[in-house]
C-alpha cells in the first residue's frame, strides 16, 4: 500500500510510520511504501503526480501545514479537498490539534475523511488501531472527536472555503477593498460574510484584528 504522510512535526511523522511498520510487522500480507511530506506544495505535487504514476492508498492529513507559494492552497483541509477531487478513491486520516466543534464539522463537511484524530489523544496503540480499522474499510474517529461531533446540532453553521479564504487574506494584511480581486464576491456579500463570521465567533468588536484572532485560536488561519 503506497502512503503519504503529510505532516511538518517530524515526531508526529514518525510516529505515524513507527504505527505503520507496527502493523505491517504482524500482518505478513500488508506492506507499506510511504513518503513524507511537509507543507502544501509538496504535497500537491505527490496528488497530482499520483493521478498519472501510482495510487496513494493512505494520506495522513495535518491540517496546519504551510501554505502554498501561490496562497490558493492555504491548510490541510483544503489539500484534502484537492484528495478528494483528484484521488476519490484515497483514503484520508486526518490529524489535528485543533478540537472546537465548528472547525471539526467544517473538516467533517469539507473532507468526511475516513479517520479522524486529535493529536492530544494519540498514543501508539490507538495510531496502530486507526490504521487496522482503515484499512479494512471501518471509519476511525478518536474519542475526541467523537464528543465534539455528539455536540454539534444541524443548527451549527459551517465555514466554507471562502470563509476561510477572507479569513487568511485579512490576516496577510490585504484590505476589504482588494479582495473582489481575489474572491468572486462583491465587496457587500464579502462585508456579510465578515459580519456573520463575528456572529458565529460572538466577536462584539468591530476590529478585523480580534475576529482574526479567535480564528486562529479555532484553527481556521
Amino acid at each position: 500500500m503506497n502512503i503519504l504522510i503529510v505532516e511538518d512535526h517530524p515526531l508526529i511523522s514518525d510516529a505515524y510510520e513507527n504505527a505503520l511498520l507496527h502493523v505491517s510487522s504482524n500482518n505478513t500480507g500488508i506492506k507499506f511504501n510511504i513518503n513524507k511530506v511537509t507543507n502544501c506544495d509538496d504535497a500537491y505535487l505527490m496528488i497530482k503526480g499520483a493521478q498519472k504514476t501510482k495510487v496513494i492508498d493512505i494520506v495522513f492529513l495535518d491540517i496546519k501545514l504551510p501554505p502554498s507559494k501561490n496562497g490558493e492552497i492555504i491548510s490541510g483541509e483544503d489539500l484534502g479537498i484537492k484528495i478528494r477531487t483528484l484521488l476519490p478513491k484515497t483514503k484520508i486520516i486526518i490529524a489535528t490539534t485543533y478540537n472546537d466543534n465548528y472547525r471539526i464539522s467544517s473538516i467533517f463537511k469539507s473532507i468526511n475523511p475516513e479517520g479522524f484524530l486529535i493529536k492530544n489523544d494519540l498514543n501508539p496503540k490507538e495510531l496502530v488501531l486507526a490504521i487496522e480499522k482503515i484499512i479494512d474499510n471501518d471509519p476511525y474517529y478518536s474519542k475526541s472527536v467523537v464528543r465534539l461531533m455528539r455536540k454539534l446540532t444541524s443548527n451549527d453553521l459551517i465555514i466554507d472555503d471562502i470563509d476561510r479564504k477572507l479569513l487568511y487574506e485579512l490576516s496577510r494584511g490585504t484590505k476589504m477593498s482588494e479582495l473582489t480581486q481575489i474572491i468572486p464576491l462583491s465587496l457587500a456579500a464579502l462585508e456579510r460574510r465578515k459580519r456573520l463570521l463575528k456572529e458565529l465567533f460572538n466577536v462584539d468588536s468591530k476590529s478585523d484584528r480580534d475576529l482574526l484572532e479567535v480564528a486562529e485560536q479555532k484553527g481556521f488561519i
